[in-house]
């Protein structure tokens, strides 16, 4: 039986993970699990929920009980949030996950396990391009945690207790729906929030450059990391993802290309000490070499982050961007 878990299958990515697997079939189970319900999909195969805090004792045991043969492991608390409240940061973006492969090696068997890492893993000062030989050295307690969270998936896949693979996302742009507790909502809100007619805070200098990929690239690295031969990675399990730099100040030209004045008006800067100091210490580009050669793909522009939101989440379709003739 092909049967799948999704963990924090309740939130955006998992949502729409939920939604490809369903539309591409070939599942007998689908299991989904968060701290709150995840809304159970039409499919023609069977699709359970299940509630729980895979921190507390005894959970992570429960949802490995009928032995998934791919967990997705994406729950966590954001980033804003795990420094802002140290104890639950680690009990859930650490502990849980410990338990969860702890329960895994009980069970015996050897699942593929897709974990989402962060590009939080990484800290100031960096180079021009943080390529795949840069260290660790995380300046936030949720780049810690993911950090430390690695470290595990590596050795628990070195023992051979599950066949795991970590995936560094860029943030992901645009988040749709209401903003969440990330110190990196802006980036999502400068863009979302003009394309709905609203206002938007830009608590930055227009200067801080980012990487990003759209919850479409998202879905596609997940996909490709379930089907990956992981005998290409040896040791090194967690991979930097490919993405699009920008400033701000690109990411609000883009939106002026995109969808014009108007909506670029809509932004309203509003520095915050709190959010720039975390900021600081973030990656700003990648030369993500190693998983471009293992076949994932980035989106190919800021416009098109842009387009790919006003598509997949507003149903609107823009025209593509003409190409000169050489």
């Amino acid at each position: 039986m092909r049967r799948a878990l999704i963990i924090g299958a309740a939130g955006m990515i998992g949502r729409k993970l939920t939604e490809r697997l369903v539309k591409e079939g070939g599942l007998d189970e689908l299991l989904l699990h968060d701290v709150v319900a995840p809304r159970p999909p039409q499919a023609s195969f069977k699709v359970r929920t299940m509630v729980s805090d895979v921190s507390s004792p005894g959970e992570a045991d429960k949802l490995v009980a009928s032995k998934p043969g791919l967990i997705f492991h994406l729950a966590a608390i954001v980033s804003g949030e795990a420094e802002a409240d140290f104890e639950k940061g680690y009990r859930i973006n650490l502990d849980g996950t410990r338990l969860l492969f702890e329960a895994i090696r009980k069970a015996a068997y050897r699942p593929r396990v897709v974990f989402t890492s962060s590009i939080a893993v990484f800290g100031a000062p960096f180079p021009e391009a943080i390529g795949d030989e840069f260290l660790n050295a995380p300046l936030t307690s949720y780049g810690t945690q993911k950090a430390i969270d690695e470290l595990l998936l590596a050795d628990y896949s070195r023992r051979g207790f599950f066949d795991g693979i970590g995936l560094r996302l860029p943030t992901i742009c645009v988040r749709p729906g209401k903003p969440n507790k990330a110190a990196s909502g802006f980036f999502s809100g400068i863009i979302r929030e003009p394309l709905a007619g609203q206002e938007a805070v830009l608590p930055v200098p227009k200067s801080v450059r980012h990487w990003f990929a759209s919850p479409r690239a998202a879905i596609e690295f997940l996909l490709h990391a379930a089907k990956l031969d992981t005998a290409q990675l040896g040791a090194r399990r967690s991979l930097n993802m490919p993405g699009v730099t920008a400033t701000v100040g690109e990411q609000i030209e883009a939106l002026r290309r995109v969808a014009g004045e108007a909506a670029a008006r809509r932004i309203r800067e509003e520095p915050d000490a709190t959010i720039m100091k975390i900021v600081e210490g973030w990656p700003r580009n990648f030369d993500a070499k190693r998983a471009s050669a293992l076949g994932f793909r980035a989106d190919a522009s800021f416009d098109d982050i842009i387009r790919i939101h006003m598509e997949d989440e507003l149903g609107q379709r823009t025209p593509a961007p003409q190409r000169g003739r050489g």
